[in-house]
């Protein structure tokens, strides 16, 4: 069974993290070291940049109460982007989904909160595999019977990774970003484009090499994670590419957005030139389940019919999955 794409949607704080305001931590970094490891600019946050200079969020607890937005917030502005670009009324909408690297709350879920942002009353409930976790909802949808849907379908993913960052950690503090997405999906009713072939694997031995404790900071064996993600994301394209032959000149890349220098290197490996792979982690860092599917939305309007795009996320648990965006012509 395939799924169809009607809408998709980003939010990003205007707060901005500048490899500058980094260097003005005293952390032990500048804008060359951290372009020589990630190839990062700048990044968003949902905290105040007085607070993560005040406090380099040594208590990460005390985050969520200096953050300017919550995870119903931009839920809520990821959502109607993605209702308005899919042409359809919130009343529309039969059930929301959400997943994250780090939900809001143990209970309830995310998803519960932004339903309620959006004054909507419908099922509403969380699938977690962190940065994963839109790979993981959509498996789950593929494998579900259309007739036991709703026509429309809200999936949301909200991350807010820097509330978990310990910013006099310089490791961390380069990396991560928040932004939040959300898509509006249905298994009968037709859209822009069908995502298609849907895979998704774990590792559960690997599940201590990247950690965001409820309270504590993010944690991850850094060499083996950009290892394991490099090796998965190429395995994962090339089995896209030998899937679906017929993608011919309009087959495009759009990887987990974990750092710029993995996904060269992928593209390096795979044939991938410039015009056909598409990434924000430069000005937007990693954020997590929202990166891959924000590059989709940031380039909205310039999918064309014949594209194929070839999405493909790695995270915590350890995990892998991928699909193919085919748009166009839905028969």
């Amino acid at each position: 069974m395939s799924l169809s794409l009607l809408g998709l949607g980003h939010f990003h704080s205007e707060v901005e993290i500048t490899n500058g305001f980094l260097e003005e931590l005293e952390i032990g970094t500048n804008r060359e070291w951290i372009l020589e490891r990630v190839g990062i600019e700048t990044r968003r946050t949902v905290l105040p940049l007085d607070y993560i200079r005040d406090t380099r969020n040594s208590d990460p607890s005390m985050a969520l109460e200096a953050a300017l937005y919550s995870h119903a917030d931009t839920g809520k502005q990821a959502a109607e982007m993605a209702m308005r670009r899919a042409g359809i009324a919130k009343e529309d909408i039969g059930l929301v989904i959400a997943g994250s690297s780090r939900p809001e709350m143990s209970s309830p879920a995310d998803a519960c909160a932004i339903a309620d942002a959006l004054e909507l009353e419908v099922p509403s409930f969380d699938i977690n595999s962190a940065c994963t976790s839109m790979w993981a909802a959509l498996y789950m949808l593929s494998m579900m019977r259309p007739e036991s849907l709703p026509d429309l379908i809200l999936l949301v993913t909200p991350e807010t990774l820097t509330t978990t960052v310990d910013y006099s950690d310089r490791s961390a503090s380069v990396l991560w970003g928040d932004c939040t997405t959300a898509a509006v999906l249905s298994t009968r009713l037709p859209g822009r484009a069908r995502i298609l072939g849907n895979t998704f694997a774990s590792s559960p031995a690997g599940r201590d090499k990247v950690v965001a404790p409820l309270f504590g900071h993010f944690d991850q064996e850094g060499r083996t994670v950009q290892m394991f993600a490099i090796k998965k994301t190429i395995r994962c394209l090339r089995e896209l590419k030998k899937a679906f032959p017929d993608t011919a000149d309009d087959f495009h890349f759009i990887g987990h957005q974990a750092n710029l220098l993995m996904l060269q290197t992928v593209c390096q490996r795979c044939d991938i030139d410039d015009a056909h792979h598409h990434s924000n982690v430069v000005e937007f860092g990693n954020t997590g389940a929202a990166g891959a599917p924000s590059v989709v939305s940031m380039n909205w309007d310039r999918w064309q019919d014949g594209d194929d795009v070839a999405i493909i996320g790695v995270g915590s648990g350890l995990s892998w999955s991928s699909y193919l965006l085919r748009f166009g012509d839905l028969t």
